[in-house]
C-alpha cells in the first residue's frame, strides 16, 4: 500500500503517465486478462453507496487518476500523485506502442459508427496499427446474457491484445470485471469518451482548461442535460476528502 493513495472505497497508484503506460503494455497479449480503471470525482463518490463497484475497484491491476480534484487532494493527504493520467491520453500512446511492438487492438462501445470511425483515424494516425474489431453493443445489453455472450464471443475470435472499452462509467467498469476472467489473457482499459474524440465526433476541452481542472466546464457546456446533475452529485467528494484527512 505504500506506493498508493486511499481516496475513499479507492486505492488509486501513485504513478505518472509514462509509468501507466509501462505497466499497461506489460499487460498486454499477457495472461491472467488484467484491467485498468481510471477514476475520476463521480467513481470516488459512487463508491460510497455501490458494493458492486468497489468489487470491481478492489479486483483491477492498475487504479490511475482521471480527475485533478484527486491530484489535488492527494497533495492535502500527503501522498501526491505526480499528475492526472486519463484514460484520453493514455489511449493514443498504447495505439502508438501497440503500432511499434505488433500489438492488436479492438474497440468496444461509444454511439453508433464511432468505432468505425475512430479505426480509422487510429490507423492514420499510428501507421502500423492493427485494429482488429470493433463493437457498438446496443444499449441495455450488459441485462442480456446472450448479447454479452456474442460481444466476447466476437473479441475472443478477434484475439486482441488490448481491448479499449468506452461504454461510460460505471458500466464499463463492471463489464471489464466480468468479462476479464472469460478472456482469459490481454488488457481491458476503461476509456469513457476518449473514443468519440478520437473519431472527432465530440470535441475535447482546450489543453489550458485540462490543465487547470476546467473540462468539466467545457463537458458540461456540450452535454448540460446529462452533466449538470452528475456534477451537482460530485461535489460530495469534498466530504469524502475532508473524512480522509481527519482520519490522517
Amino acid at each position: 500500500m505504500s506506493d498508493k493513495l486511499r481516496l475513499g472505497y479507492a486505492n488509486i497508484d501513485v504513478v505518472d503517465m509514462d509509468e501507466a503506460l509501462r505497466r499497461a503494455v506489460s499487460f498486454a497479449g499477457q495472461t491472467p486478462c488484467r484491467f485498468v480503471v481510471t477514476p475520476n470525482s463521480d467513481h470516488i463518490v459512487q463508491l460510497e453507496t455501490r458494493a458492486d463497484l468497489r468489487r470491481v475497484y478492489e479486483a483491477a491491476h492498475l487504479v490511475i487518476a482521471d480527475g485533478m480534484p484527486l491530484v489535488w487532494a492527494s497533495r492535502l493527504l500527503g501522498k501526491p500523485l505526480p499528475e492526472r493520467v486519463t484514460g484520453s491520453e493514455l489511449m493514443p500512446r498504447l495505439c502508438a506502442e501497440a503500432a511499434r511492438l505488433g500489438l492488436r487492438v479492438y474497440l468496444l462501445g461509444g454511439p453508433p459508427g464511432v468505432a468505425d470511425l475512430a479505426k480509422v483515424k487510429l490507423e492514420e494516425r499510428y501507421p502500423g496499427l492493427q485494429v482488429c474489431g470493433t463493437d457498438c453493443p446496443p444499449y441495455g445489453f450488459e441485462n442480456h446474457p446472450e448479447q454479452e455472450a456474442r460481444i466476447l464471443q466476437k473479441i475472443q475470435a478477434s484475439a486482441p491484445d488490448i481491448v479499449f472499452v468506452a461504454l461510460g462509467a460505471p458500466k464499463q467498469e463492471l463489464w471489464m470485471y466480468r468479462a476479464a476472467p472469460q478472456l482469459k489473457s490481454g488488457l481491458l482499459l476503461g476509456i469513457g469518451a476518449a473514443l468519440e474524440f478520437c473519431a472527432g465526433t465530440v470535441r475535447r476541452a482546450p489543453v489550458w482548461m485540462q490543465r487547470i481542472g476546467a473540462e468539466w466546464i467545457f463537458r458540461m457546456c456540450q452535454q448540460p442535460r446529462r452533466l449538470v446533475r452528475r456534477y451537482l452529485r460530485d461535489t460530495e467528494i469534498l466530504l469524502i476528502i475532508f473524512r480522509e484527512w481527519r482520519k490522517r
